[in-house]
């Protein structure tokens, strides 16, 4: 069985999870040097507590966050143990970092050295909204990723997605608090700045986690919530 396959094993609900394969050879950072190949998984969000935070985030959002990503960490370990049982390199990006494990470049720049929203784009699985919100045909942007980068070439089953297909929908742009969105579509040539202010939607992310969840954190939701798509 090839190492596509054996992994397609292990998610334990296809309704629940996305997988994709992605060619990342010229595009990961110095650091990753030699793992070109990329393993994406998504893991679908409940609907009901999506529905539910349309207004802002809730303490049901923060733990299903939270508990979404514990569940695609398991699952990416038990990847993980099947990649290296075959001799495969591989280095798990988690779902998310928390403050104390980013530099002082994320702060300046609200960018990480890796980007699991490119892998999924490049794998084939959705788009970049226009709040910057990875989109997937299946589950909308109702979903949370994970990545592994391997050193092995791995099989593709699709092509990549290179431009928007949000169409004249301006939901999110319409209902998100900070107003962080221009309504421009995204495409692999425009930068995030030209269409999406991440420090806005940092800012405005904070005061509503401090005022509705009484946390230090950047929690929103809106526009995933808002959003049509995979509902």
């Amino acid at each position: 069985m090839h190492i596509e396959e054996r992994i397609k094993v292990i998610l334990p609900d296809e309704d629940e999870y996305l997988l994709g394969f992605a060619d990342l050879r010229n595009m990961v950072d110095e650091k990753y040097k030699g793992h070109d190949f990329c393993i994406v998984i998504g893991k679908r969000l409940d609907n009901q507590i999506m529905d539910s935070i349309a207004q802002g985030p809730n303490m049901d959002y923060f733990d299903h966050y939270h508990e979404t990503n514990r569940k695609l960490t398991e699952i990416s370990e038990k990847i993980l143990k099947e990649l290296k049982e075959e001799n495969i390199s591989c280095i798990l990006i988690k779902p998310t970092l928390r403050d104390e494990e980013l530099d002082n470049n994320h702060l300046k720049t609200l960018t990480c050295d890796f980007s699991h929203k490119m892998a999924a784009t490049r794998a084939g699985l959705g788009w970049i909204g226009k709040t910057d919100l990875f989109v997937s045909e299946r589950f909308g942007p109702r979903l949370r990723l994970v990545s592994i980068l391997v050193n092995h070439p791995l099989e593709y089953s699709k092509t990549p997605v290179t431009q928007s297909r949000c169409g004249s929908c301006t939901l999110c742009v319409e209902e998100c608090p900070a107003s962080a969105g221009n309504g421009k579509l995204w495409n692999v040539g425009v930068k995030r700045e030209e269409f999406f202010d991440a420090f806005a939607c940092r800012k405005k992310c904070r005061e509503l986690s401090h005022k509705l969840l009484n946390k230090e954190i950047s929690l929103c939701g809106i526009c995933m919530s808002v959003c049509p798509i995979g509902k």
